[in-house]
């Protein structure tokens, strides 16, 4: 019985899923899920992001989080147009979050929804949205070992990031093992190492990979 209740309920996410990427695709937006585990700098990756390229772009926001809306008010300072949707207790952002958040924002001209998940490698991975392409992010602070303790975010990724690469001096991180983990998981995804806080040239490689895949599409 508790099989069957798991199956009708990521039935519905696809279906309602399925309506999202229906309604965003007509509006003529590319959009984003993007995962990745507490500390690792989904925010300030999202603020560099819009920072970087609001002036080609007209972009939104949607922030995945327990509760507050910290993190949305960080990013509305960059992107006026950022809703903030609070799980309480759930892991992760599911396609009617994603719908409700919709209905707050005036899709005229929005070229990309960014839609920044709740903090964590493990539930966000199972629940279509509704998005173009999934994001799976990582850092260096957080330990090397976590491609291969969370294979499935890996398997899910459209594309990698490696963040915090501004701190690789500083900490126990071995780079090759983590980039061999990512490999053997998923040979062909495509691995960006960056600085979101410095806005290096990581950074011009992962808005030049959203300009190219959002051609791709078009």
């Amino acid at each position: 019985m508790q099989v069957q209740v798991v199956e009708n309920i990521l039935k519905l996410n696809d279906e309602l899923a399925g309506m999202n990427r229906q309604a965003l695709r007509k509006s003529g937006v590319f959009t984003i899920d993007l995962l990745g585990g507490p500390g690792c700098g989904k925010t300030t990756l999202v603020e560099r992001t819009v920072e970087m390229l609001s002036s080609e772009m007209k972009i939104a926001v949607i922030v995945g989080d327990l509760t507050t809306a910290r993190d949305a008010e960080r990013i509305a300072k960059f992107c006026p147009q950022t809703v903030q949707v609070n799980t309480g207790k759930g892991c992760h952002l599911e396609a009617h979050h994603v719908r409700q958040a919709m209905g707050k924002i005036d899709f005229s001209g929005v070229d990309l929804l960014i839609v920044e998940n709740v903090g964590n490698l493990v539930c966000p991975v199972g629940f279509d949205l509704g998005q173009d392409v999934k994001v799976t992010m990582f850092c260096t602070t957080e330990g090397v070992d976590k491609p291969a303790k969370y294979p499935y975010a890996v398997d899910a990724a459209d594309v990698v990031l490696l963040n915090k690469m501004d701190l690789l001096q500083y900490v126990q991180f071995e780079i090759e093992q983590f980039r061999s983990d990512v490999k053997r998981l998923k040979p062909a995804v495509e691995i960006i190492e960056c600085s979101a806080l410095k806005g290096d040239a990581g950074m011009k490689r992962w808005t030049g990979w959203i300009k190219e895949r959002m051609a791709a599409r078009k």
